[in-house]
């Protein structure tokens, strides 16, 4: 009786791992609904201390969405969705030095939210809240080197194909950097009693 309870579970066991595998889990497009056919990218907003970084994502968005070419690309007033974006942070780091302690090697950094207005909803329809692009290079001074607006403009060039990829390909063709916050801890302060 032992070993017929044994070899069931063992065919069991045996069948469960092969239905298993051939389980693949495929989730449907989220594309955007049929009436958009013309999308504009509203002007990025700044909202770090370095200046003209939104006239530059502007651009190069604008420009990835016309190669693309899945969507026109027009004024608002004549287009049925809207992106909207905001840089919220801009951290360029020193990361290596060289004996004098001059920086040698640094770490680009930059933080971007977006959002994708449907215009007839009157509602976002996605939104990336952390888009994070970073960008590790060598200083302008060694060879190979970049001066730091070239490599802003590579990071821009990232930001723009994976705000183009969220549009076209839709939900889970980019993943937003975590929110890093504290979460406001909850403090329980007891007082003894006079019994």
């Amino acid at each position: 009786m032992k070993k017929n309870i044994l070899t069931v579970a063992a065919a069991l066991a045996l069948c469960a791992c092969g239905a298993t595998s051939d389980i693949v889990y495929r989730p449907a497009e989220q594309k955007l609904p049929q009436h958009i056919k013309r999308i504009c990218i509203r002007p990025f907003t700044n909202k770090t201390p370095q200046f003209g970084l939104e006239e530059k994502l502007t651009l190069k968005a604008i420009n990835e969405f016309l190669k693309n070419g899945e969507y026109a690309v027009s004024s608002e007033g004549n287009s049925q969705g809207v992106i909207v974006g905001e840089i919220n942070r801009y951290i360029l780091t020193p990361i290596q030095y060289d004996v004098n302690l001059v920086p040698t090697v640094y770490k680009l950094n930059v933080i971007v939210m977006v959002r994708f207005l449907d215009k007839e909803a009157n509602r976002y329809l996605w939104e990336e809240p952390a888009l994070e692009a970073i960008k590790l290079y060598s200083a302008a001074t060694l060879p190979g080197g970049l001066t730091e607006e070239q490599a802003r403009e590579s990071l821009w060039e990232i930001l723009a194909k994976d705000i183009v990829k969220r549009t076209v390909k839709g939900f889970g063709s980019v993943t937003s950097a975590s929110q890093r916050k504290i979460s406001p801890v909850e403090v329980i302060v007891s007082t003894p009693t006079g019994k």
